[in-house]
């Protein structure tokens, strides 16, 4: 882990164990889910970029979101 901080898409920064919201519905690389606007995201992980998470949602277990297209819940 880096001392970077970790921010979502409107600046506000992120810590291991927030909620996050999608800002934006999200294709599933590599399945046929689509992971839609307004989901509520819990207890995130961050990773060694300042630029993804690590989650699990209902659909896709062990997910790596981009924090362009998030922000704290």
């Amino acid at each position: 882990m880096t001392d970077a901080i970790v921010k979502d898409s409107n600046g506000t920064p992120l810590k291991d164990g927030d909620s996050v919201t999608l800002i934006k519905d999200l294709k599933v690389k590599g399945t046929s889910e689509t992971i839609k606007r307004g989901t509520l995201v819990k207890n995130i992980r961050l990773t060694g970029n300042p630029g993804e998470i690590e989650c699990n949602t209902k659909q896709v277990k062990g997910l790596v979101l981009k924090t362009e297209f998030l922000k704290k819940a």
